[in-house]
């Protein structure tokens, strides 16, 4: 029988991994498997990366890791040349300094895992298609199946949405293990995933797990994070506070009540008033 453990969308939060493999002591398992977004969003990035690759742990690359890599490349979209909208984006190059890019530009967008004594397991960030494509539990099987369509593989493990999942869908078995860095349904826990391999297939094990965010916020204070990120710097320390979503919902509000109005820090206000679950997606509405 093999057995793993599946890390996604660290996202810079170190606290966070430390209070995971503190807990994954415990556990005799294989081998560590991240299913990308190691970097990003929490201020230790380049912390993150020095625990991740002194591990060896075969890892793959997310959305976020696209971020730092096209940033200021000729294949950045057009929108991130505005610095309100995308001002994490400057701060995410300085906090790695150019170390790591190197080393996440060799990572592979999906890995195929296929051990002796188990079925083929294929590793993505979001969906098959894009690390950007999430598969979520509200979406009906004919949807999945579709974003499925050509992955050889049976059992897919995938990240992106920062929610557990264990669903069944025509031929896929299809999991996800969480977050480890940032949880957005409302409870303060990082979170993993233990898997256990062999020939009737892959059973997982989620496990959450309590850390303390007191040196998560000191560092963002330190970096004067949100002095220099704005509004979007607000959002992102707010998910943290709330483990609940802050900057789609604020972006979704702006573009419905007041798209003209400026990305900036006077529509904290107005949006403080509103009821904020109108404006989050429903695979969102859990542990209310």
């Amino acid at each position: 029988m093999t057995q793993l453990a599946i890390l996604s969308d660290i996202h810079g939060n170190l606290p966070a991994l430390e209070a995971v493999l503190a807990d994954l002591a415990q556990f005799k398992v294989d081998q560590v498997v991240v299913a990308g977004d190691v970097i990003n969003w929490g201020p230790f990035s380049a912390q993150v990366m020095e625990r991740v690759t002194r591990e060896g742990w075969p890892a793959i690359r997310g959305n976020n890791e696209f971020y730092l890599l096209d940033y200021e490349t000729p294949r950045a979209p057009a929108e991130w040349s505005d610095r309100s909208n995308w001002a994490m984006l400057p701060w995410l190059y300085r906090q790695l300094n150019g170390r790591w890019h190197k080393a996440i530009a060799a990572w592979p967008d999906t890995l195929s895992l296929r051990f002796p004594d188990a079925p083929p397991l294929r590793v993505v960030h979001g969906s098959p298609r894009s690390p950007s494509e999430a598969i979520h539990w509200t979406h009906g099987d004919a949807e999945i199946m579709e974003m499925l369509a050509g992955a050889e593989e049976t059992t897919l493990v995938a990240g992106h949405t920062h929610l557990a999942m264990d669903r069944r869908v025509g031929r896929w078995h299809i999991l996800n293990a969480g977050t480890v860095g940032v949880p957005l349904d409302g409870r303060f826990r990082a979170s993993y995933m233990l898997l256990e391999g062999d020939a009737d297939g892959w059973r997982p094990a989620f496990r959450q797990v309590p850390y303390d965010l007191g040196p998560l916020f000191a560092e963002f204070e330190r970096q004067k994070f949100v002095e220099e990120c704005g509004v979007l710097g607000h959002l992102v320390v707010e998910e943290f506070k709330m483990a609940r979503l802050q900057l789609l919902p604020f972006i979704l509000w702006r573009e419905t009540c007041c798209p003209a109005a400026p990305f900036g820090l006077a529509l904290l206000e107005p949006f403080s008033r509103i009821n904020k679950w109108d404006y989050t997606p429903k695979a969102y509405h859990v542990n209310l």
